[in-house]
């Protein structure tokens, strides 16, 4: 594993692992708090490595690696954020 390599991780619920792991999600979303505002704006990563919950460093099957393509900021309306529409980071994912 090359540590020179930028990598963004991500834990994941199972739920939204799996569906990344199967295409049907493609993008991640995370509030646009200071915390992730510090990590994605005007950052750039090689890398962003997917984590169901928070497994061992060999525990492969409950990892995906997916090259950095960026991400955007929209608003979207989601169970986990409430009925009213959020700001959020879009991360891509697929």
């Amino acid at each position: 594993e090359d540590k020179h390599m930028r990598t963004l991780t991500l834990p994941l619920k199972a739920e939204y692992f799996d569906a990344i792991r199967d295409g049907s999600k493609l993008e991640e979303y995370r509030s646009t708090t200071p915390f992730w505002s510090k990590r994605l704006v005007d950052r750039t990563y090689d890398r962003i490595i997917l984590t169901k919950g928070y497994p061992r460093a060999d525990d492969t099957a409950r990892r995906l690696e997916r090259p950095w393509r960026g991400v955007h900021v929209e608003f979207i309306t989601h169970p986990h954020f409430g009925s009213t529409p959020v700001r959020v980071f879009a991360i891509k994912v697929n």
